[in-house]
């Protein structure tokens, strides 16, 4: 007798984004002793995708990521010291965004935007994926 298996016949297949985009706060960060004594605007835009296989339900919110809670998140590690470097600042982030177990993948984009003339911002954009 030959076992036959059935692919799942799915009508829709989708991924969800939760995106932050422009968030301007003024911190402290960077490696001069000028940056050390003034707090500079700084730009955070971030996209946070989740378990594709985790629906949304209304009543229960671990099955959404919260931007609100996101953005707190964020507010209160920028406020917790100053960083050296937007690497170090992104990893922190990271580390935060990632205890929610729903996601999968963080894209984060840093930028400084009153430090170097000439330009609109400088910054970094690092992707970082949940092994397994």
């Amino acid at each position: 007798m030959k076992i036959i298996k059935f692919k799942k016949n799915e009508k829709f297949k989708y991924k969800r984004k939760v995106i932050i985009k422009d968030l301007i706060l003024n911190i402290s960060i960077g490696i001069h002793a000028f940056e050390k004594k003034k707090k500079q605007r700084v730009r955070f835009n971030l996209v946070i995708n989740t378990d594709e296989n985790i629906q949304p339900e209304n009543k229960n919110p671990k099955s959404i990521v919260d931007y609100e809670k996101v953005i707190k998140q964020i507010v209160f590690i920028t406020n917790k010291k100053h960083h050296e470097l937007l690497e170090d600042l992104a990893e922190d982030i990271f580390l935060a965004v990632f205890e929610n177990r729903i996601v999968t993948k963080i894209k984060i984009k840093i930028e400084k935007l009153d430090i170097i003339k000439k330009t609109e911002s400088v910054g970094i954009e690092i992707t970082k994926k949940r092994n397994g």
